[in-house]
């Protein structure tokens, strides 16, 4: 969820400490301050929206904000408090339409920081088109063999979903050969930065293949599911997640093991993802424990609760008067036990979402230590100092995760 300007005019209107209305009456700061944003669209454009960090905005839900117009050019406005950073983006509704950069790849975020009333104008060429990078899969430089299957359908899920599979290099050369899978969530993040939602992919081909090379790892699948616009609810244990389970378990994995040559078991399979797909990956390991044995959680949202769920999750339903301790350890606290033979690695960052990660993950530590784990070698909870939330975060340090999963086999 990080965007750049395409092409941003910045008019600074008025320091709001001292804004006067129509009226005469002083604005305070607390009712500053109004960001204006305009964009011009190609012609044929349909409904544009504003998605970002601010509360009105989901934070991050891909279709936020709608922008009034229906021509080409479309405004929107939205409300911070002084000294507000701000980070932002455009999307048709939903993450595979983003707005595009000049060079046709996704850019940053657009960021301002809020000193007072601000009008942006951007201008946008063009909007992600994943089927026509999926059909070039080629040009993504990918290591190894990447194949999708488009549009796979569940009963146990609402939207269809791309699923892609990455085959290692050596796969086509040893043909008795069988392999460990890892399943990942938010599959399109994962190896083309065409198609990844910051324009920075998690590298995973790279890193396999660099470990494999080092002798840290063996050669492993990797399955990677994308995330739909239902992401919050089927990636949440106390909500969509048994769901996604049985996609997995019952539609997913027995076609994989049909059409390739894996190696079967929880011994064999771990999950990874990261912020709600870490929640995801713990859920898999804690709670189908005969499916994966391992999982590998990066910045993983541990303190997801009822009032966070009411506040930036409108979907869901909520107590008028909702909890405000996190699911994790309200179930930590009513006797969640570890299954035998469970392993997890959980780290997060300091900086951003991160930097509210670090009590909840303590919490979790010491319930592993309490069922009896070792860490270091049941379990990691590690931080990264200075490590934000996204994906070049993630990708840095991923080779981490994949040590702990399938090192030392």
């Amino acid at each position: 969820m990080r965007f750049a300007p395409v092409l941003a005019l910045l008019v600074l209107v008025t320091s709001c400490a001292s804004d006067e209305s129509a009226e005469g009456e002083t604005r305070s700061d607390a009712e500053c301050c109004t960001v204006t944003i305009r964009a011009i669209v190609p012609e044929g454009t349909g409904l544009l929206y504003l998605t970002g960090s601010l509360p009105e905005l989901g934070p991050w839900a891909p279709d936020g904000l709608a922008m009034t117009g229906d021509g080409a050019e479309r405004t929107v406005r939205v409300h911070a408090e002084l000294g507000t950073e701000f980070e932002y983006k455009f999307t048709l509704g939903i993450w595979d339409d983003e707005a595009l950069g000049p060079d046709g790849l996704v850019p940053d975020n657009h960021r301002l920081v809020i000193d007072g009333d601000i009008e942006t104008l951007h201008k946008i060429s063009a909007f992600k088109d994943p089927m026509r990078w999926i059909e070039d899969v080629e040009a993504s430089g990918v290591e190894g063999r990447l194949i999708y299957w488009t549009d796979f359908e569940s009963e146990h899920l609402g939207p269809t979903r791309h699923v892609e599979i990455w085959l290692p290099p050596e796969y086509d050369e040893n043909p008795a050969v069988r392999y460990p899978v890892l399943y990942m969530s938010d599959g399109q993040s994962l190896f083309d930065p065409r198609i990844s939602a910051s324009g920075v992919d998690w590298g995973v081909d790279e890193a396999v293949v660099r470990l494999v090379e080092q002798g840290v790892i063996p050669p492993i699948v990797v399955v990677g599911a994308w995330s739909s616009v239902d992401r919050g609810r089927e990636y949440s244990p106390w909500h969509g997640a048994p769901d996604y389970a049985r996609f997995l378990k019952e539609e997913l994995m027995p076609r994989v093991d049909a059409e390739f040559r894996t190696l079967t078991g929880p011994e064999n399979t771990a999950v990874m993802g990261s912020s709600m797909g870490g929640l995801l990956s713990y859920y898999l390991v804690t709670f189908h424990p005969d499916a994966f044995g391992a999982c590998g959680c990066e910045s993983t949202h541990f303190p997801l609760s009822e009032a966070v769920v009411a506040e930036y999750f409108e979907e869901f339903d909520t107590p008028d008067d909702p909890d405000e301790t996190p699911y994790v350890v309200r179930d930590i606290e009513s006797g969640l036990q570890v299954p035998p033979g469970a392993r997890y690695y959980f780290d997060y960052g300091t900086e951003g979402l991160d930097a509210e990660y670090g009590p909840t993950h303590e919490a979790v530590r010491q319930w592993l230590l309490g069922q009896g784990l070792v860490e270091g070698e049941d379990f990691v909870v590690r931080e990264y100092e200075g490590a934000d939330h996204n994906e070049a975060a993630w990708r840095a340090r991923i080779d981490d995760p994949l040590t702990f999963m399938f090192g030392g086999r």
